[in-house]
């Protein structure tokens, strides 16, 4: 069922003052592993997958040969040869077709960990003291114990994500709502998102989309790097030219719904992604809009009468 507003606000509140707890289980999960996994992953990914060491890791993106994605992912350096990937769900067909196939010849060996691996978020500032983690920046991760459940506690730009064992899944959420980390909505959680102007797959990126296009070039791409899929269009983009398109937030003057189309004047220029009702904000959104949707211009959203104002990211 879904959340009413005054609902979602006490957990909006709970996230931003204290901390909650989130079922992503739902994400793609795969085991790289093998002597040359680092090395086979390197060849396809945008990032510096070999100059993790254990215990780091780095946000990721699969591209087709004309720089278009294919699915964004959390890389994590287990061990020398052990590295797990975790993928939106709408990637994870996709990243794992791809990895299989070209895997061969490589000591190197694509597992899917979906039915064996759970993931628990912990969003809001007591993340980390709630379970007496240490210090995890973004990707950095160790494992830890909550209740005698063993995890891998992996740092977030909004907390901490554990990743455990699918069988121990209730006993951790009791533990952590125990500790004072209540179960919060995707709702409430997407408002988080938003606000911050993280784009995800699935939602405002896709098939279509470059790196640049969706601003992820600085957290997901390595210039200093060998070769791998894309690169040539990805470098061009980045050296020589501008994007077409940007990732833009958007001030609604009512909630509309995902993929709206938005028109400047006469014409289209993007659709409408992820939207919300911020407590804090009002109604807003984020969407890959053409260059000439500048911050400021005014948008016609559907056919509904609905407007939106063009503003630059994080809003604030």
């Amino acid at each position: 069922m879904a959340e009413t507003l005054v609902e979602i606000d006490a957990q909006y509140r709970q996230l931003r003052e204290e901390c909650g707890v989130l079922d992503r289980s739902a994400r793609g999960k795969l085991l790289v592993t093998g002597s040359e996994a680092a090395e086979f992953l390197q060849g396809q990914l945008t990032n510096d997958i070999e100059a993790l060491a254990p215990g780091e890791g780095c946000y990721a993106v699969l591209l087709d040969r004309k720089g278009h994605m294919q699915g964004d992912m959390r890389v994590l350096a287990v061990d020398g040869e052990k590295i797990w990937i975790d993928t939106e769900p709408e990637a994870i067909d996709a990243v794992r077709r791809h990895l299989g196939m070209y895997k061969v010849g490589r000591d190197a060996d694509v597992v899917d960990a979906g039915p064996e691996r759970a993931i628990v978020s912990l969003a809001g500032p007591r993340s980390a003291g709630l379970i007496g983690a240490p210090p995890l920046p973004e990707h950095r991760h160790a494992e830890i114990a909550i209740d005698g459940i063993e995890c891998l506690a992996v740092g977030t730009s909004f907390g901490i994500d554990l990743i455990h064992h699918s069988g121990d899944r209730e006993r951790l959420v009791a533990a952590l709502a125990a500790a004072g980390a209540p179960e919060v909505s995707a709702e409430a959680v997407e408002i988080l998102r938003i606000e911050s102007g993280t784009p995800r797959f699935g939602s405002e990126m896709d098939t279509a989309t470059m790196p640049a296009e969706a601003g992820i070039v600085e957290r997901a791409v390595s210039f200093t790097k060998g070769c791998y899929i894309g690169q040539e269009t990805v470098a061009r983009l980045h050296y020589k030219g501008k994007p077409n398109r940007h990732l833009r937030g958007l001030r609604l003057s009512a909630p509309a719904g995902p993929a709206a189309p938005l028109q400047l004047g006469e014409k289209e220029v993007g659709r409408l992604g992820g939207g919300c009702v911020s407590p804090a904000h009002g109604p807003i959104a984020l969407a890959i809009v053409r260059r000439e949707a500048e911050p400021g211009t005014e948008l016609h959203v559907g056919e509904d009468g609905v407007t939106a104002r063009v503003v630059d990211l994080p809003f604030g």
